[in-house]
């Protein structure tokens, strides 16, 4: 530092005020920029010399120092506030507002600058991709924007709205569309897709000589966040390419993270594979209490579902499809011998439900089905005991389906033909066999989407007995949240609106671009306010459309 001021005492003549002032900041700061923690913990011997250089430095542009020295200034406040709740708060790095809490420290700062000298050719590569990902992500993110806005608006117009929950992009209302239980793994995710967000922007930062004050992180609300400090001097001072490589540093690192997540969502299997094995079947995880499938004959925890009637199912994917199908689809028949068939008399009055469908049993049981068949052309009905019939009856859609099939009675030598009976029952209620080998099949009747939420299930089973059946679930929820979290940030902090990075990378871009057609700054200024106007409009419509979605309907 003594040498550096020197070389500019030597050759103060030659420069201009406002030139002193600038090689001050680039050539002393810089070395000084650790120096608020400096001035705390060394001794006065230190002190003495690091004032010497402070002093000089400013008398390098004023004609005397203006200001006394860091230390007793220092100790001035001290004497001032040190019983000050806010100076401890300020020593501490917090900050308190309404619903707000920050703190910040530069701790990190040397992780950031040791990961800033790691290869400087490869880093350049890598931010001018991220440059080149935040330009193409700008352009992209206001095109999602205004597709989702139409879909939104579609929906708030239609009579009978459809796929709601396709949209690229939600609002996330913790309670009503994002399950309690799930918000560890929302705050964590985002907590960490911030982190590597804000760790991009200190990285960049550093390469391209802008000084980082510190970085930190904060909670509004209950949302959870992460920033990091810039010296704006530094940062003012570098060509707008360099600026675009900080400011779109951030959504390339949530990108290549949401990349990085789904990757190892796909090879969990891989790696859990000498502890958990996969395509036996759907293990379940959890019992709503209650729950049609709750019961002792119904699922319990540890038990592995390999098939809904015909539909095998091998993964939790075929469990939703298979569901999926029984849900859109007629219901399936079975194949029973004739002779069990009963006049519907015998058990009650046949008679017509509400939405025309037809009840033969009586409305106290529990076991007996009414089911219909076709005889001789034309169809009849009858009450059954539905475990008792469909115990080993294959599946059929007409009678042609049970010809070739033979029922045994309970009589092994006593043969009968089979006909094929459909249960009756209401409109989109469904009668389904779920195997759970070594378990008796258990029958559910209900809509077929209620047992997915009365169900958990996994694709992941122990090869040990004493391991987690949740560890793997864990894992892959969380996996998921960091891929929609992180691919989210990306798409937002991309949109150029104001007070989000966007707003930076426009301005960076605007000034890159449009200095030679535009000359003068305050055009290029009132440009660039006018399409982040568009884009924070555009923004604020789909948040506050897509919270009248969530909240209201």
């Amino acid at each position: 530092m003594k040498s550096k001021i020197g070389c500019l005492f030597r050759n103060k003549a030659s420069f201009t005020h406002a030139a002193k002032l600038i090689l001050v900041k680039l050539t002393i700061l810089p070395i000084l920029d650790f120096g608020d923690v400096i001035y705390k913990i060394s001794s006065n011997t230190l002190l003495s010399k690091l004032d010497a250089v402070y002093h000089s430095a400013i008398r390098f542009f004023l004609p005397k120092p203006l200001i006394p020295p860091i230390h007793d200034l220092y100790a001035l406040l001290s004497e001032s506030y040190g019983h000050c709740y806010e100076m401890w708060l300020g020593s501490k790095g917090l900050s308190l507002s309404p619903f707000h809490i920050r703190w910040q420290t530069s701790l990190f700062n040397r992780l950031f600058s040791r990961c800033a000298r790691i290869n400087p050719h490869a880093l350049y590569l890598w931010f001018t991709s991220g440059l080149v990902f935040g330009l193409v992500s700008m352009c992209g993110s206001v095109v999602l924007l205004i597709r989702t806005l139409q879909q939104t608006v579609h929906q708030m117009t239609s009579d009978h709205p459809q796929g709601a929950n396709q949209q690229t992009l939600q609002v996330v209302v913790p309670g009503i569309n994002l399950p309690v239980s799930q918000l560890a793994y929302f705050f964590s995710a985002l907590l960490v897709s911030g982190v590597i967000h804000e760790l991009g922007h200190a990285v960049a930062a550093i390469r391209e000589q802008v000084r980082v004050n510190g970085f930190g992180v904060f909670v509004f609300v209950v949302y959870p966040g992460a920033f990091v400090d810039l010296f704006t001097t530094h940062l003012n001072l570098i060509s707008p390419a360099q600026q675009l490589r900080i400011f779109c540093a951030g959504v390339w690192h949530n990108f290549v993270l949401c990349v990085a997540a789904l990757c190892f969502l796909f090879l969990l299997p891989v790696f859990l594979f000498p502890v958990y094995y996969t395509g036996a079947g759907a293990l379940v995880t959890e019992v709503v209490q209650g729950s049609p499938a709750d019961g002792p004959r119904g699922l319990s925890i540890g038990d592995m579902v390999t098939g809904l009637e015909d539909c095998d199912v091998r993964t939790v994917e075929d469990w939703n499809s298979c569901l999926t199908i029984h849900t859109h689809t007629p219901q399936t028949g079975y194949c029973v011998p004739t002779h069990t068939l009963q006049p519907s008399w015998a058990h009650g009055r046949v008679y017509r439900r509400l939405d025309t469908s037809i009840e033969c049993c009586s409305n106290n049981s529990l076991t007996d089905l009414c089911f219909s068949y076709t005889k001789l052309q034309e169809k009849e009905y009858a009450c059954l005991p539905a475990r008792k019939m469909l115990s080993g009856s294959r599946v059929c859609r007409s009678n042609a389906d049970c010809l070739t099939h033979t029922h045994l009675d309970t009589d092994p030598d006593t043969h009968s033909p089979s006909v094929c009976v459909t249960p009756s029952l209401e409109n989109q209620t469904r009668l389904i066999r779920l195997t759970h080998p070594p378990n008796t099949q258990m029958l559910f009747v209900g809509y077929p989407p209620h047992l997915q939420y009365a169900v958990s299930l996994t694709n992941f089973a122990p090869r040990f007995g004493f391991l987690n059946l949740d560890l793997p679930v864990v894992m892959e929820t969380f996996c998921k949240y960091v891929v929609s979290l992180s691919g989210a940030l990306a798409v937002v902090n991309s949109v150029p609106c104001f007070a989000l990075d966007g707003q930076w990378m426009l301005s960076a871009l605007l000034e890159a671009t449009l200095v030679t057609v535009v000359t003068d700054r305050q055009h290029r200024e009132l440009i660039g306010f006018f399409l982040l106007l568009g884009g924070s409009a555009l923004l604020a419509a789909n948040v506050a459309l897509g919270l009248w979605m969530v909240t209201a309907r």
